[in-house]
């Protein structure tokens, strides 16, 4: 069913441009029942439902420009392991949050390639019907992003090879 697996990659990736969950949770659900009322309309259901997500998310932020209140919720899972020292994890939630403010400072249609290709795992053919962008010019811009990223954190001590 379409809702099953889009719904948590969808949320995922309206979160990542609003970084409010209840409103990408809202934004997520209005989009999918948008979908039941136009499903006959709509040829493709995936790339239609993060088009609309995408410009649900952008109309929400243009609307409310003046919050300036950024919500994130903490990335702890996976980060720690038996062998793990609590110097060593700390290490690696100061390494997230590093990483979070980099991507955060990318201009917002480069954090969206970001988030689409890496968080949500779609292919540049996906993005590129999502962004309208050429599938060629998605992996130009996902080249010349990750280098920018790279450039930002290697002088913090972080190596990256893009």
């Amino acid at each position: 069913m379409l809702f099953e697996s889009e719904e948590t990659p969808l949320l995922r990736y309206a979160f990542s441009l609003v970084r409010r969950r209840a409103v990408a949770e809202e934004i997520v659900q209005e989009v999918f029942l948008q979908l039941h009322v136009k499903w006959n309309d709509v040829e493709s259901p995936r790339a239609w439902l993060y088009r609309s997500v995408r410009n649900k998310v952008f109309n929400y932020m243009r609307d409310n420009r003046r919050e300036t209140i950024e919500m994130r919720e903490p990335v702890t899972e996976g980060l720690s392991s038996k062998s793990d020292t609590p110097d060593g994890v700390l290490s690696k939630l100061e390494a997230i949050q590093v990483l979070h403010e980099t991507i955060d400072s990318l201009h917002e249609s480069d954090r969206e390639l970001v988030q689409l290709k890496f968080f949500d795992g779609l292919k540049y053919r996906e993005i590129s019907e999502l962004t309208g962008l050429s599938v060629g010019n998605v992996g130009y811009r996902l080249h010349h992003i990750l280098k920018e990223l790279a450039g930002k954190l290697h002088p913090l001590g972080m190596d990256v090879n893009p």
